[in-house]
């Protein structure tokens, strides 16, 4: 009925670019926050949508700092979570993204795909658990905005990350922590990642399905980094069986 191998109980959704369309909020904070960063700094080019791929997106908001300015040659003082957007830190600039992207959300708003809530809604009625695991802070406030809450049993966010001292996006920390809280196997477990660092994640923590979702047109890449199947919306697996779709 949803697409995957009979073995699976729980599903585990990454939240901005899975459930919601709010990873193209993030995009746009980010690459705000960074090009008025780099715009003092003597031959930076701007922020691309290639180095959002390959350093921003899917890690926790200081990793995704910390892994672009590295690839810029930059670095900054780690500083501290409660440092103020203003602060040349890399906990600055990621509370100036995320100053940044709470603005946008609040004038924008959050849509699930629709896509995805048609699928969160038949896994339910399936009987199978369902968590968001995502290396946002901001996923409970996400979830409500977009009306997701109900669905899920279990949320591991940027918040969790922190608290719990795990490991970010490609380390999959935080998926493991996932199938614990809906009390699975990782093995019991499908993963669904639009970013190729999440998509790594759910390879690494060896979990029984891995969706890749391509959002970004690239799909050759998700499969690379470990997908199972890759669909471009989660609808389509509503129509697969045997895990093909």
């Amino acid at each position: 009925m949803i697409g995957l191998p009979d073995s699976i109980k729980a599903l585990l959704f990454d939240l901005d670019g899975v459930l919601t369309g709010t990873a193209e909020l993030h995009k746009q904070a980010w690459k705000r926050t960074f090009d008025a960063f780099l715009a003092g700094r003597e031959g930076q080019l701007p922020f691309t949508e290639q180095d959002y791929l390959d350093y921003v997106d899917g890690r926790p908001r200081a990793d995704g700092v910390r892994t672009f300015l590295a690839s810029r040659g930059i670095q900054l003082p780690e500083g501290g979570p409660d440092d103020p957007p203003s602060a040349e830190t890399v906990n600055g600039v990621g509370n100036r993204k995320n100053e940044l992207l709470l603005s946008i959300i609040q004038n924008e708003g959050v849509r699930p795909y629709p896509g995805s809530r048609r699928y969160v809604e038949a896994a339910r009625d399936a009987g199978l658990k369902i968590g968001v695991v995502t290396s946002s802070a901001n996923g409970a406030a996400v979830l409500e905005a977009a009306d997701l809450s109900q669905f899920v049993e279990a949320r591991v966010d940027g918040v969790t990350i922190v608290s719990q001292g795990l490991r970010g996006k490609p380390a999959p920390d935080s998926f493991l922590a996932g199938a614990k809280a809906l009390g699975v196997l990782p093995a019991e477990a499908a993963v669904f990642e639009d970013a190729l660092s999440g998509v790594q994640a759910g390879r690494d923590g060896k979990f029984g399905f891995v969706v890749g979702v391509d959002r970004a047109n690239q799909a050759d890449a998700l499969r690379a980094h470990g997908a199972d199947i890759v669909v471009t919306d989660l609808a389509q697996l509503l129509e697969a069986r045997d895990g093909q779709a």
